[in-house]
């Protein structure tokens, strides 16, 4: 028997190469390339894009029809705020996370609400129909209208799906799920490529909506060829701390929505329950206030989020002082000592410096670096900022304080928590008085540090 043909596929990229290298030569990613069976493209596919190419019609974009796409509700608020309004007729969404995260658990929720209304089929490639009825029952759902079809095959799925014609289909995972028209393994490059390929036509040519759970590796990335993301509608990721009860699904990806939003969740013994309020879980109880504290606005996607950063700085004993940042970019750390001590005045080149975002939230916008800023004064004058008072805005290298987007839902949503101070930059300064806040706006580095006093 002939030996069968290998090759090297790039777990980032999908591109393929005769033999193995460290480098990809398609994504230059290192260490990358994986061996894998060459697969010849299947009969039925050969002629696939050029069956698409025949079908398309030449448009003047002034002919066509823009209309606004309609959206269906799943029953939870936070899933929907994530996915833009609600799920997409044909629209395919990849939802990733750690496993035991909660993915199984809420897509679970979401069709047993749906299926009231919609025909639903979950498919499950990694437990069993009693294991899922099994959940339900402790979460207490009403699924009896939920379809339930334990199979891995794309072939068998693809039938089912034609024959009961769902409007709502769950594929727990894509990385189980295999088509017999390639030989190599679930969960292999061409696999999850191919059957995320074939998934997201049938999608599309049938309008039914496909939610694929995926996996995750080590470093918190999607499992599998980076491809996949690009083939999907939406991309959301499932974070949380494992010794926390408290969820976050963040969009990274949404043709039908914004990028960047957040839905907060607690998880209890009766599933996943929506977060009313999420600012108040990056908020600390203090009975007084401490030095070092200080609370910012963030901005995550549409939402306006409260976030305590906290800052401790201490004598060090090392010719190279310590900087820990944990929440926040650490190289931006290392430039606003540098901005502080250049504009401000003030030295913490003899201090250990750590900064800390409570909750465990991830803030990637600028709009941080004078609530950092503040704190670390705070901390190394052992001085606590007045109470209830928040601060945003950007800090630039020559000592300015810059605008942040969407000043005005920042501020309202620190009044309506009941804070009364805000130091924010000038440009955003509001036109009209905000009932029951006192607005400081500054234009230097200098001036805030100066109203702390």
């Amino acid at each position: 028997m002939a030996k069968a043909k290998t090759v090297y596929s790039c777990t980032e990229c999908g591109g393929q190469s005769p033999k193995w290298q460290g480098q990809c030569p398609n994504c230059g990613e290192w260490n990358t390339l994986v061996e894998a069976v060459a697969e010849a493209m299947p009969a039925a596919g050969k002629n696939r894009y050029s069956a698409l190419a025949a079908s398309g019609k030449l448009q003047q974009l002034a002919e066509v029809e823009a209309s606004e796409v309609s959206r269906t509700p799943t029953g939870i608020a936070e899933f929907d705020r994530v996915l833009g309004g609600g799920l997409v007729e044909g629209g395919v969404v990849l939802i990733g996370g750690d496993p035991g995260i909660g993915k199984s658990t809420l897509l679970l929720q979401a069709l047993a609400h749906l299926s009231t209304t919609k025909k639903v089929l979950y498919v499950s490639g990694e437990e069993s129909a009693q294991q899922i009825a099994l959940r339900a029952k402790r979460l207490a759902l009403d699924a009896r209208d939920v379809h339930l079809l334990p199979e891995i095959q794309l072939e068998k799925i693809q039938a089912t799906v034609a024959n009961e014609k769902p409007e709502v289909v769950v594929i727990d995972s894509i990385q189980t799920v295999y088509s017999e028209q390639l030989t190599s393994a679930p969960g292999s490059v061409a696999q999850v490529r191919e059957c995320a390929a074939q998934l997201t036509r049938l999608a599309k040519s049938s309008g039914v909506t496909i939610i694929l759970v995926g996996h995750v590796t080590k470093e918190g990335a999607l499992a599998g060829p980076r491809v996949l993301e690009h083939i999907v509608d939406t991309v959301l990721y499932f974070e949380g701390d494992t010794h926390s009860s408290f969820r976050l699904i963040r969009a990274f990806k949404n043709r039908f929505g914004a990028v960047n939003e957040l839905g907060v969740f607690a998880m209890t013994e009766k599933g996943l329950r929506e977060v009313s309020n999420p600012s108040a879980l990056f908020l600390s109880q203090h009975g007084a206030q401490v030095p070092g504290s200080c609370v910012m606005v963030t901005q995550e996607g549409t939402r306006p989020l409260l976030v305590e950063i906290q800052a401790l700085l201490d004598d060090s004993h090392s010719p190279t002082p310590r900087r820990l940042s944990l929440g926040l970019e650490q190289n931006r750390l290392a430039m606003l000592l540098a901005v502080l001590h250049r504009h401000a005045g003030i030295a913490c080149f003899d201090q250990d410096v750590f900064i800390n975002a409570v909750g465990g939230v991830k803030i990637t916008e600028p709009g941080a670096d004078l609530a950092v800023l503040l704190a670390i004064v705070s901390s190394l004058r052992n001085r606590p900022l007045p109470e209830k008072m928040v601060v945003f805005g950007e800090v630039g290298l020559a000592g300015e304080v810059r605008p942040v987007q969407r000043g005005q839902e920042r501020l309202k949503e620190a009044a309506k928590l009941g804070f009364t101070h805000a130091i924010i930059p000038k440009a955003n300064a509001p036109k009209h008085k905000i009932e029951g806040m006192e607005i400081i706006a500054v234009e230097r580095v200098e001036e805030a540090v100066a109203k702390m006093r």
